[in-house]
């Protein structure tokens, strides 16, 4: 399992920047939201993208995977009711595909709260089935890059459409293609399941549909900052044989972003670490 880390944590610093520091305190890679590139992330030319890639690698890193997918350019919805909006959107998360593709990339990880909340006044059925048609439409392309998109359930109030990992997996299950999965976010895991993060993972890992993990607190902040244990899901993702990445994704950074990321990835590293060592030869 690759550790990787959220890279709008480190902002408003430059890609080397961020490679730099994180390579530096114990990351594997980095989980890149867009939005942190370009006002218009998807239109990116092959060359910038290249040029992305070659710093990142050059520093020892990858990139694991986007997320936040939707951010920029502004104005975008899988759910809207307007037929226009839609198809820019469906366009973005083309561009963004290619955008993951061309940095290596293995996720691109379908949060977004803001730009999946039903319209006024839309019923929440109409808003699934918008939803489900982008994703079907979209799922033979991420194949086609060797990719896995992950529609992450959110938790309330900043979302209300997708909260939970059992809605997620009816999403998945409906649209029935392999690139075509759900996530585990340790916050909103930890607010909407019904069970705990670790016995989420035992639960849904197996099934084959969980295809990303990120680690933050109930908190906001990252994982060891708050009352959270994250032994015990580190040790579910190794029973259950998870060989997936896991991202770091604080939204709370305090005393800053770099100290969140640094604490966050020795603490992780650490259990990981001490799991290694109780483990049975």
């Amino acid at each position: 399992m690759r550790l990787s880390l959220c890279n709008e944590v480190l902002q408003p610093w430059d890609i080397a920047r961020q490679c730099a520091f994180a390579k530096a305190v114990g990351y594997d890679g980095l989980e890149i939201a867009p939005f942190t590139l370009s006002d218009e992330p998807h239109r990116l030319s092959p060359g910038e993208i290249a040029a992305l890639r070659r710093t990142v690698e050059d520093s020892g890193l990858a990139v694991t995977g986007l997320h936040w997918l939707l951010m920029a350019p502004k104005g975008l919805s899988i759910t809207s009711p307007d037929d226009a909006v839609r198809s820019r959107t469906r366009d973005a998360i083309l561009g963004l595909m290619d955008l993951a593709a061309g940095l290596g990339a293995r996720v691109l990880v379908h949060g977004s709260p803001a730009q999946r909340r039903p319209a006024e006044g839309q019923a929440y059925d109409d808003a699934w089935t918008k939803a489900r048609d982008i994703f079907a439409s979209i799922a033979p392309e991420a194949a086609a890059r060797g990719l896995t998109y992950c529609l992450e359930p959110l938790a309330r109030p900043d979302n209300v459409f997708v909260t939970t990992v059992a809605e997620a997996a009816r999403m998945v299950e409906e649209i029935g293609a392999p690139a075509f999965r759900t996530m585990i976010d340790a916050s909103a895991a930890g607010v909407e399941e019904p069970e705990s993060v670790a016995d989420a993972i035992r639960r849904w890992v197996p099934t084959g549909l969980i295809g990303h993990v990120q680690l933050n607190d109930r908190n906001r902040r990252g994982p060891g900052e708050g009352t959270d244990l994250f032994a015990p899901v580190i040790r579910a993702l190794r029973e259950t044989g998870y060989a997936g990445d896991i991202a770091i994704e604080p939204f709370i950074y305090q005393p800053d972003g770099q100290a969140c990321a640094a604490r966050a990835a020795g603490y992780v590293r650490g259990l990981m670490e001490a799991l290694s060592a109780s483990a049975p030869s």
